[in-house]
């Protein structure tokens, strides 16, 4: 039996079947049902089809679940309980995800990387809403790579995570366990990137608005002209959305932006891309690229590596930051030990982020409706990296 076989979807056939044995009396009171592993192999289905059966059977109180044991019929005139003596047999031991329920919650967190600049933040965040919510955080990472991505998934299925927290990869498509996931409504939700036209909960900076208010910011400083550096935006939709603010906020001075001072084909800090070789590619290509442009005044790097990209670049140059030539960039590091001075920079508010990503993982969880795309704003932190433009 696969899970296209009918119109209707495997997790009610599986519901109707269970339900008609435990009517039929196949099941009686107390007896121990099948656990979602035994049903996912039965029926040939994933185990997040299979979980949501069961939640079905456990909401009709067809069933009950008990932690450490496993699941039984529901005994109607215990009032949902079951009989002490039942539970445990075969082995003596049901291994089935109820047992988790004595530990809390299990969900599981997949992202690209993390680091002091974007990242370690978010996860301080999710672990506080953690704690108070009493669950725990299986975390790893895929490093941008989406075979990882759905790997990483899968097995965090297997091991029978109630939730995940996913920080897809870049790259034009989502991968299938995304949109599988999706479409069984498991509890997912997305950090920092869109399914669009897809109803999965995301949380991510408004991004639109937060490259546009830090361009605002370069133009107060007398810059007019702006170079946008950039990785390739493969319809990733937090570089999309932070190009979207910068010609937003030229249209709004009534300025053209000249894609001609663009550079949005940077790839070594993409984390599938980045080695010695690449990042000196990358740094030769702003330097070439500046050389061919010299009205440009100001860099606005879609991301603090980038943004490090472009100072190297200025650097060997032998011109001076910010005298010569102001950087801007979203995030970095709180910390900072012989770096110099500290770029201007759009803080994300990522501690927020991660608990909301863990609260609302959490109300999925409990079938409570969610916003499906939630924004949160960025603030300007001024730097030693911005200057009025050359000239003023």
């Amino acid at each position: 039996m696969s899970e296209t076989t009918s119109s209707k979807p495997m997790y009610e056939k599986i519901f109707d079947d269970v339900k008609r044995q435990i009517m039929a009396h196949s099941y009686k009171p107390g007896d121990r049902i099948p656990s979602e592993k035994e049903l996912a192999e039965e029926y040939n289905v994933s185990r997040i089809t299979s979980k949501r059966a069961m939640e079905m059977l456990a909401a009709e109180r067809i069933i009950v679940r008990k932690p450490g044991r496993g699941s039984f019929v529901a005994d109607p005139e215990a009032d949902g309980e079951v009989a002490p003596e039942a539970g445990r047999q075969g082995n003596g031991r049901d291994v089935d995800e109820t047992e988790k329920e004595l530990a809390g919650k299990l969900i599981g967190v997949v992202l690209t990387d993390f680091a002091g600049s974007y990242g370690t933040r978010l996860i301080y965040g999710m672990e506080d809403a953690a704690r108070e919510q009493d669950c725990f955080l299986v975390l790893r990472r895929t490093f941008g790579i989406q075979e990882n991505e759905e790997d990483t998934i899968r097995k965090l299925l297997r091991l029978g995570v109630d939730g995940l927290i996913v920080f897809p990869a870049q790259g034009e498509y989502f991968n299938a366990e995304i949109l599988k996931m999706v479409i069984e409504r498991f509890p997912l939700v997305l950090i920092d990137r869109e399914i669009k036209g897809v109803a999965a909960a995301s949380i991510s900076t408004d991004n639109v608005k937060a490259s546009s208010s830090a361009v605002e910011y370069l133009f107060d400083l007398g810059h007019a002209h702006i170079s946008l550096l950039s990785p390739p935006p493969v319809d990733t939709s937090a570089v999309e959305d932070r190009i979207e603010g910068f010609v937003q906020a030229h249209a709004s001075r009534g300025i053209a932006a000249d894609r001609s001072l663009w550079v949005s084909d940077l790839t070594s800090t993409l984390p599938s891309s980045f080695s010695d070789e690449n990042i000196e590619r990358d740094i030769e290509k702003i330097m070439k690229h500046f050389r061919e442009h010299p009205s440009i005044t100001a860099f606005f790097a879609i991301e603090y590596n980038i943004a490090l990209l472009a100072k190297a670049a200025v650097k060997r140059l032998g011109l001076s930051i910010p005298q010569d030539v102001s950087i801007l960039c979203f995030d970095s590091p709180q910390f900072r030990i012989g770096e110099g001075y500290a770029f201007t920079h759009m803080r994300q508010n990522e501690e927020d982020m991660g608990k909301l990503a863990v609260e609302n993982v959490m109300a999925i969880m409990d079938n409570q409706t969610v916003a499906n795309k939630i924004k949160l704003p960025a603030e300007l932190v001024p730097g030693e990296s911005t200057a009025p433009a050359r000239g003023l």
